[in-house]
């Protein structure tokens, strides 16, 4: 379950106008926070991000699954979204979620590393256009300079 804070920051992110994989980002960070106060572990930054993003889409987030992916990382991503909008809401089992943690708590925290991070994201990067992070850039100019005005 996202802390309080966490989807109060997602929510105003919303407010302003920003991306949902903006808003996303808080619950991303969230996750990399838990890592690195030893709460559980993460096998790698990819799955630190995936748990960010799932948690995200659960809490109303209205960030649409993956493109590119197995249909069954696209179908679970769908089914968070439709969690999160308020259909299906159910108990998650105390089982499911207590086994979940139990594994996640063997794994380590080099996945919330600094260099870790880095790495992930620069490996994101490349993947993507010349121009798609040029006209990403200049969009989050934009919304940092409306947000500063």
């Amino acid at each position: 379950m996202p802390q309080t804070e966490t989807i109060k920051r997602a929510r105003r992110d919303a407010r302003a106008g920003k991306a949902p994989s903006t808003q996303a980002g808080e619950f991303v960070r969230e996750e990399f926070d838990h890592i690195r106060e030893g709460k559980h572990g993460a096998r790698s930054s990819k799955q630190a991000i995936a748990i960010g993003l799932s948690k995200a889409r659960r809490a109303g987030v209205d960030l649409p699954p993956p493109r590119t992916g197995s249909a069954k990382v696209r179908r679970q991503a769908e089914s968070d979204s439709a969690r999160g909008a308020g259909n299906g809401s159910r108990t998650p089992s105390p089982t499911r979620s207590r086994a979940a943690l139990k594994a996640l708590k063997k794994e380590g925290s080099g996945a919330a590393s600094h260099q870790a991070i880095s790495r992930q994201v620069h490996q994101s990067a490349l993947k993507r256009s010349g121009t798609a992070r040029s006209a990403s850039a200049r969009k989050g100019a934009a919304t940092r300079k409306a947000s500063h005005d």
